[in-house]
């Protein structure tokens, strides 16, 4: 099972179980939600007939205008492929091609397909469309999403999930805890907190803010520094990224002061560093209550300490090592 999940905040129902990603947008049915969320478990070589078999039981109930789709993938054998039943909005796509599939019983069902590099399940355009930062880590249970994102290449960073805190659990197969309309799942995420996977069960809760650090830009948005990064206007060919080492964060400029890849984070262990790419107008870093920019030497990591701002062309950006 590939080892990274990140979903999309959002008001639907998004799963993960061993094998299988589950994600629903069904508010006014909690029976379609519990028949999918036990069928989590499902994989091997007979994962098409049963979930052939699930489709004929929900399929009545998905004619209220409810979305759901189910993914069962298997890359323990290495090879790499998936099963995925759907209904409605929630196609699965690879790479960011949908994955075709046959009508059975009102749904959608495909075998066999290959699983590329990334799939994505949930409604409107598949990964392209997500904004960097904005995506929470799913290791293992289940949270109000907007869609998912299964990192197929990429190794999960241990840090890259926020530390679990006691909540109650429910069993899988159980339509605990997904109410329907405003008081539902919506409301009792807010309450809980995740717990930490025990077998068969899993928690239900409303993700918060990571504990990883950030990167805040000036117009609001906030990119976790889980990883490697490349910023720059047109950041996704560098070596870095090319060679899967760091991950692309594409920054507007309107005013073509910055360059394609011009600077780049880098982590080693906790210690968080900037380095210039060798930009055209230069990287400059301040501290807190610095009044002056400092411009790096290009190639040349420069440690970050917590609220430290970069410049980049005319881009700020504050380096929190423990955000609020």
């Amino acid at each position: 099972m590939p080892d990274r999940c990140e979903v999309l905040p959002g008001d639907s129902v998004v799963a993960r179980r061993g094998g299988g990603l589950l994600w629903v947008d069904a508010p006014g049915s909690p029976a379609l939600v519990a028949a999918l969320h036990a069928c989590m478990g499902v994989s091997g070589p007979g994962a098409e007939r049963v979930l052939a078999a699930v489709a004929g039981q929900v399929s009545a109930l998905a004619g209220g205008g409810a979305s759901f789709a189910l993914v069962l993938v298997d890359t323990a054998e290495g090879t790499g492929t998936g099963v995925a039943l759907w209904s409605g909005k929630g196609q699965p796509a690879v790479d960011g091609v949908p994955v075709p599939g046959s009508s059975v019983d009102g749904c959608t069902l495909a075998s066999g397909f290959q699983l590329g590099q990334t799939l994505y399940v949930g409604p409107g355009q598949p990964v392209p469309s997500m904004p960097p930062g904005v995506a929470y880590d799913l290791v293992a249970g289940t949270v109000p999403g907007s869609g998912a994102m299964l990192q197929l290449a990429a190794a999960a960073h241990a840090s890259s999930a926020a530390v679990p805190q006691a909540a109650s659990p429910f069993p899988a197969g159980s339509d605990a805890g997904f109410g329907g309309g405003s008081s539902g799942y919506g409301a009792t995420a807010a309450a809980q907190r995740p717990q930490e996977d025990e077998g068969e069960s899993t928690a239900f809760w409303k993700p918060e803010a990571p504990v990883t650090p950030v990167l805040r830009f000036d117009d609001g948005l906030v990119v976790t520094v889980d990883e490697d990064l490349v910023l720059g206007r047109r950041p996704d060919n560098h070596e870095m990224v090319t060679a899967g080492s760091a991950r692309p964060v594409p920054i507007a400029d309107t005013q073509n002061v910055l360059s394609s890849a011009h600077a780049a984070i880098q982590r080693n262990g906790q210690e968080v560093s900037l380095v210039d790419l060798g930009s055209l107008n230069g990287t400059h870093v301040a501290g807190p209550e610095a009044t002056e920019w400092t411009q790096l030497e290009p190639g040349v990591a420069h440690p970050l300490s917590d609220g430290d701002r970069l410049l980049l062309g005319w881009t700020v950006i504050t380096f929190e090592q423990q955000p609020d």
